[in-house]
């Protein structure tokens, strides 16, 4: 039995656009600076404190992180309405997914740095709810790239690590996956270099969700 975890962000969805824009609207509510699109996109993976703390310069988190993170929390499904601010699906997830539930040797799981309820939204707005068999949020975990969201989703399924592929578009999830003892595939489509993923420890970097079901196999 294989467990396959996909980060969403970037992986399964391509959310930059709803993520910026509430990020922007969060720091000009606290009279800062709002960041650039190519650091909102570095940022995208870590819990929603964190994230903040780094677009600021800190290497921690602090009190006004953590009040930012919960105007952010406050917005999103305000700039969520806004139809110009969906999470669509990559190209080639849907049917990645289709295949991966068709086989009785494998489960599917979520492993992200969203909270509980935008997971949920997600899978539900795309049909994938019934499919996700276990997930770990910022809600359950430590962020990544502690590998707490893997080692728990091994023990409440059962399958152990080194059955285990985590599917991600950061350097986080790269580093989550290896320190969990899991496999770690880097996809090419979500916000994080292909250099960059190969250097955070990534077993194999894949340009086409397609190419994924080779290395699920594998083994």
């Amino acid at each position: 039995m294989k467990l396959v975890l996909f980060d969403c962000d970037g992986t399964l969805v391509d959310s930059v656009g709803l993520i910026h824009e509430t990020m922007r609207r969060t720091f000009e509510a606290f009279s800062q600076t709002a960041p650039a699109v190519e650091a909102t996109k570095s940022i995208i993976g870590l819990t929603l404190d964190i994230a903040i703390a780094r677009l600021q310069g800190k290497v921690h988190a602090d009190d006004e992180a953590v009040q930012m993170a919960a105007h952010y929390k406050s917005l999103f499904t305000v700039v969520r309405k806004d139809l110009e601010y969906r999470e669509p699906l990559f190209d080639g997830i849907e049917p990645l997914i289709a295949s991966l539930v068709a086989r009785e040797d494998v489960l599917i799981g979520a492993v992200t740095g969203k909270s509980r309820r935008g997971l949920d939204l997600v899978l539900e707005t795309h049909g994938f709810a019934p499919h996700f068999f276990v997930s770990r949020t910022a809600d359950d975990c430590p962020s990544k790239p502690n590998p707490a969201m893997v080692s728990e989703c091994c023990a409440e399924t059962g399958i152990a690590p080194s059955d285990t592929v985590v599917i991600g578009d950061a350097v986080y999830d790269m580093q989550m996956a290896k320190a969990a003892g899991a496999t770690a595939i880097g996809v090419s489509w979500g916000y994080a270099s292909v250099d960059e993923l190969w250097q955070a420890g990534a077993d194999a970097v894949v340009d086409r969700p397609e190419t994924i079901l080779s290395y699920i196999h594998q083994g």
